[in-house]
């Protein structure tokens, strides 16, 4: 059976943790089969929305597989770890906008997996958090720096040190979600979101995606700079000639991410 379970519906890809009896927890083989995917994804230009869930009712993605590394030896440690951060940094790279659908729990690496993602919807029974400490390491994926940047400093050490979990009310009024929802209408939301977005051009989209990505970690300048250079990447495509063209017309524009 598939650990990952991969999807094309037009142009959106479906992308499911599918581990339910383990949580949808995170072992090797399954980052090996997530990183795969998102590989493919990545270069697939038909694609223009990625949604990632998990499998069931119950949880999202409850982080690492516990029993697996509790087999592991020092060097197998670290080999999981890079695999798990390497996972997140593809998701975060991905040029398209990428939306976690977060159907239960979702702890330790599964929320690192999520924070990488650009937005995330939750079920109102969610429960969440960045557990690590409690098993004596911290978050190694991302957590410690995508968090604080998210929800502020100070609000994320009291969520990473404490190792609390919270639920899912709470995880939107610290702005971790962008919203809160029930179980039937989870993917709905979604793609409610995604459908907003495919509605403009694919190409402006991914590089204003970009722009703020790797603007918003670095000094004001270094990000105009960035944002100047993605504008440029623009200028020559068909798509913003007939963007031009349709307002002149009055018509819905008829993008092709060309």
């Amino acid at each position: 059976m598939d650990k990952v379970l991969y999807e094309k519906k037009e142009n959106i890809a479906y992308i499911t943790l599918n581990r339910p009896d383990e949580l949808n927890c995170l072992d090797y083989e399954t980052l090996d089969q997530l990183e795969g995917i998102i590989d493919i994804i990545h270069v697939d230009k038909d694609i223009r929305i990625v949604i990632i869930t998990g499998s069931g009712e119950k949880s999202f993605c409850s982080g690492a597989d516990l029993k697996e590394r509790r087999n592991f030896t020092e060097s197998q440690v670290r080999r999981s770890v890079n695999k798990i951060r390497r996972v997140c940094d593809r998701m975060e790279e991905l040029p398209q906008p990428t939306i976690a659908a977060i159907n239960g729990f979702c702890f330790g690496g599964g929320l690192e997996l999520a924070l990488a993602c650009d937005f995330r919807y939750a079920v109102e029974r969610a429960k969440m958090g960045l557990t690590e400490v409690s098993w004596a390491i911290i978050p190694g994926a991302g957590g410690t720096q995508r968090l604080p940047r998210l929800i502020g400093t100070a609000r994320a050490k009291e969520l990473i040190l404490t190792a609390r979990k919270i639920d899912a009310k709470t995880a939107e009024n610290l702005g971790l979600l962008n919203g809160v929802t029930t179980q039937d209408e989870l993917l709905s939301k979604c793609l409610e979101l995604g459908e907003e977005i495919m509605g403009n051009g694919p190409i402006a989209v991914a590089q204003a995606k970009y722009a703020i990505n790797y603007g918003s970690s670095v000094d004001l300048k270094t990000g105009l700079a960035i944002e100047a250079k993605s504008y440029e990447v623009i200028i020559p495509t068909k798509d913003r000639i007939e963007a031009l063209q349709a307002f002149r017309e009055k018509r819905k524009p008829a993008f092709r991410g060309e």
